[in-house]
């Protein structure tokens, strides 16, 4: 597969190269761009369309900005892909989110030009505004600049940075990257809102036409700078409402301009670098610009995997026999399942509907699922207010995702004891993604809120019995249910629903030397390394806890009374979670067993896939069952 990059982007390993190249001829670098793009992920995989439909822009801002001096910050960064290449990681951009090669968002550890390092959506004007701040301070003449997606914009922190911005009297540019979809379509009133700025073509022309006339009058004694804005701005409010927002909150609004044009970016660019204040760019994109499968159908194009560039089929791995569904799947199916017999289930999710699964859902019973947007804080405290009403809210969002919100489930939830459900997606390991979507934190962090139930399926049953479970009438509190992204490990698994008993872990198998006790997917590296450690003579007890809060006294006591070594296995730190509940169980009752925790160390984990990522955190059947041999004293020996 032809990946070599272009003659004009052989030439560029620095922003300074890119400014060499004369603006005529920066088109050319532009479609260069955007093929080495597509010839890389279509083979190594990663993000895609976000990264085509900014090219023009990145190759702009490269050019007319003293990059590295001057910060441009991107927003989650799904979009950066060209900003890496142009910044000296062409070649080695085919390690892009592999095992210890470059990460898929900008990291500060890996380049200057990654001025913040980003994962999540909506911190990049807060950033940028902080940079500028400093800049000020430090009287350093240092532009900084926030690219930002509109469904990133959604977000409450960006509005709080805008609010900020428009007082703080710092020269910072935020450049509104308009393409109508964030990975699944916008939603929401500023969506319309921005759609309204965008196709308001007689406040484009007028606003054209003045600053062309503004441009040719002489700004002096009779008619100054002050004199022109309050023109434009009376002329803003004559044609159209649609710059209000912005100005409200005193950012000065240029745009819409065409994202695509880059001759006329960067003459933009190079204006507005020498226009100090808050100010924002409106450019409107199109989201896989260059690929026409991916123009047309943009959620299936955001994160596509390996495909073929020139067909545009996404190549799959052939597989003969069934196989399980991913976790994600089992939700999605589920909840629907459990909709048609429960009139008061509703779904809720930030903007992950594809993600999450709740698209099943939102299809089925458009009027019972909401996607809110990119907004944690509100998707919980939404979901408090439907359950004061009576209603069951399903709120489905990722691990990581769901730090944001912390607040708002302590606050909002947990004081109030509402039975809300949260249905925890991509808990543990992600792979490739890496630290910013690890979801390594919940079990510590909901584990010590009161009245919360945490829990965690170790199969794709359990997790349709644990939902079952959360809406049923009795069970009234919070209700945490956490699984992992990627497959199950059941082919058949639309069983009739078991109610659960809260608090009530299960013995899976009986043993003699040692019992290892786990706490969700984990289970099954467990059997695996039974099955191993049994071939050896070893002869483990295995325990699924399937609760971390409230834990299963009678099942510990039954433990701790007949084993003097235990081995914990979670997917989550191991500070303060499943592992460390045990100890402080064991502490609490005087035992004095042996116990070894495995599970994510206490570091920042990078990416990789998740066998490698399982492997290198200790936490695999193979280090299970290294584990319990240690723990047994037993000579393990060394692979060759």
């Amino acid at each position: 597969m032809h990946s070599e990059a272009g003659p004009l982007l052989k030439m560029i390993d620095s922003p300074e190269d890119l400014k060499k190249i004369p603006k005529e001829k920066l088109h050319q670098v532009c479609d260069e761009l955007r093929q080495y793009i597509i010839d890389i992920v279509s083979v190594h995989g990663g993000h895609f369309a976000a990264s085509l439909g900014v090219i023009e822009l990145t190759v702009a801002l490269h050019y007319i900005y003293n990059t590295p001096y001057d910060q441009l910050v991107w927003d989650v960064g799904h979009q950066a892909y060209g900003h890496k290449i142009l910044t000296g990681r062409r070649d080695v951009f085919t390690t892009n989110r592999k095992y210890k090669g470059l990460s898929g968002f900008p990291k500060r550890t890996e380049s200057e030009y990654d001025t913040f390092g980003v994962g999540h959506s909506s911190t990049s004007i807060s950033a940028a505004l902080g940079m500028s701040m400093a800049a000020k301070y430090k009287k350093e003449n240092r532009k900084s600049v926030a690219i930002i997606g509109d469904g990133s914009l959604t977000a409450g922190m960006a509005f709080e940075a805008m609010n900020h911005a428009g007082v703080a009297d710092s020269d910072v540019l935020i450049i509104l990257n308009d393409n109508c979809m964030s990975i699944d379509p916008n939603v929401g009133a500023l969506k319309e809102y921005l759609t309204d700025i965008s196709t308001s073509p007689t406040y484009n022309k007028v606003r054209d036409e003045l600053w062309q006339l503004m441009g040719k009058l002489p700004i002096g004694k009779t008619f100054t700078r002050e004199m022109a804005s309050k023109v434009e701005a009376s002329l803003k409010g004559v044609v159209s409402k649609s710059s209000n927002l912005f100005e409200a909150l005193n950012l000065r609004y240029f745009g819409p301009v065409d994202g695509h044009n880059i001759a006329n970016l960067v003459d933009t660019l190079k204006d507005l670098r020498e226009i100090p204040g808050p100010k924002i760019l409106h450019v409107l994109t199109v989201k896989g610009k260059g690929y026409a499968l991916a123009e047309k159908d943009q959620t299936k194009w955001h994160a596509p995997g390996l495909f073929d560039k020139l067909t545009g089929e996404i190549i799959k791995k052939k597989i003969e026999t069934p196989q399980p569904p991913k976790y994600q799947d089992v939700f999605g199916h589920t909840i629907v399942e459990l909709a048609k017999a429960n009139k008061s289930i509703m779904g809720i999710t930030p903007a992950m509907p594809s993600g999450s699964s709740l698209k099943f859902m939102m299809e089925a019973m458009p009027d019972r699922a909401f996607d809110v947007g990119i907004c944690e804080q509100h998707a919980v405290t939404l979901s408090a207010g439907l359950a004061t009403q009576g209603i069951k809210a399903f709120c489905n969002i990722y691990s990581s995702f769901m730090q944001r919100a912390y607040d708002q489930v302590i606050h909002d939830v947990a004081l109030q004891n509402l039975p809300v459900v949260f249905c925890l997606d991509r808990a543990g390991l992600v792979g490739e993604d890496g630290p910013t979507h690890h979801g390594c934190y919940d079990i510590a962090f909901f584990r010590c809120i009161p009245n919360m139930i945490v829990s965690a399926p170790m199969n794709e049953i359990e997790l349709r019995n644990l939902m079952y479970t959360a809406q049923l009438p009795e069970t009234n509190a919070p209700f945490v249910i956490r699984y992992p992204r990627g497959e199950g490990v059941i082919v058949d698994w639309q069983k009739p629903f078991e109610k659960i008993t809260i608090g009530k872990g299960r013995k899976l198998k009986d043993g003699n030397d040692i019992a290892i006790l786990t706490f969700g997917h984990p289970g099954n590296f467990a059997q695996t390394a039974i099955r191993n450690l049994r071939e050896e003579g070893i002869d483990p007890a295995h325990y699924d806890i399937r609760f971390v809060k409230p834990l299963d006294e009678d099942l510990l006591h039954e433990v701790f009374k007949k084993y003097d070594k235990i081995v914990t296995v979670e997917d989550a730190t191991v500070v303060g979670g499943m592992g460390s509940a045990i100890l402080e169980f064991m502490n609490a009752h005087n035992y004095s067993s042996k116990i070894t925790i495995l599970g994510i160390p206490d570091t920042i984990v990078e990416h990789g896939s998740l066998k490698e990522l399982h492997q290198e955190c200790h936490f695999d059947a193979i280090a299970i069952a290294e584990a319990v041999k240690t723990l047994l004293g037993k000579q393990i020996l060394a692979e060759v």
